[in-house]
């Protein structure tokens, strides 16, 4: 089983990324789902979703968690029973859980694409960035900003929040692997922590509320 990844980010927080093999069948093996979550994965039409679905329940049993030990609010956030915070991604063949019994937390996995030269004008300040004359840097950088207030709408959970006017993220530099970021929203604000790392063309992005 393809365990890709684990970072112990503190005492209180494990993150754990997966790399999809292996086929439905052999991700089905050992995994029991609650009816809710055998419904959800029925109604997916894509295979690679599907293994998805399967590959974070098994990155739940890494943690020791089991799929009945998951709920969803209204607003479609997880939340563990036990009170712990999580927080779940999936991009193509990766997969990817952030659990907290601290902080309240956020994860986003991205594959690193030209589209995001596109629509980034949609989710931040595109002039900011007009200093980087590397395509790909560029095309790093977004990838990071937007993973990042990916991560921060999965803390935040309320529709309405815009990713251009509400979330700022700060400047930072590729060796840092960190930055910050504030959301100011209705006269709500809050800061966060934001990390970050690149594998195989893809960017994962973590956020820490402060």
């Amino acid at each position: 089983m393809p365990l890709y990844k684990t970072i112990t980010v503190s005492s209180s927080i494990k993150l754990y990324i997966w790399k999809i093999e292996e086929s439905e069948a052999q991700l089905s093996e050992g995994i029991r789902l609650t009816p809710h979550c055998q419904n959800r994965m029925d109604g997916m039409k894509s295979e690679l979703h599907r293994r998805g679905f399967l590959s974070i329940r098994h990155l739940m049993a890494e943690a020791g968690y089991v799929d009945e030990d998951l709920y969803y609010d209204e607003a479609g956030k997880p939340h563990l029973k036990d009170g712990r915070h999580i927080s779940i991604t999936h991009s193509h063949e990766f997969t990817g859980i952030i659990i907290s019994g601290t902080q309240e937390v956020g994860i986003d996995i991205e594959m690193q694409r030209e589209k995001i030269l596109r629509i980034a004008n949609k989710f931040t300040p595109i002039e900011e960035y007009r200093t980087i004359a590397n395509t790909d840097a560029l095309i790093q950088k977004l990838t990071i900003v937007w993973g990042a207030k990916e991560s921060i709408f999965k803390i935040y959970a309320k529709q309405g929040l815009s990713f251009l006017h509400h979330v700022d993220v700060k400047d930072f530099s590729f060796a840092d692997n960190l930055t910050t970021a504030e959301v100011l929203y209705h006269g709500d604000s809050s800061s966060y922590d934001i990390h970050f790392l690149e594998f195989e063309g893809f960017t994962c992005v973590y956020a820490l509320k402060t």
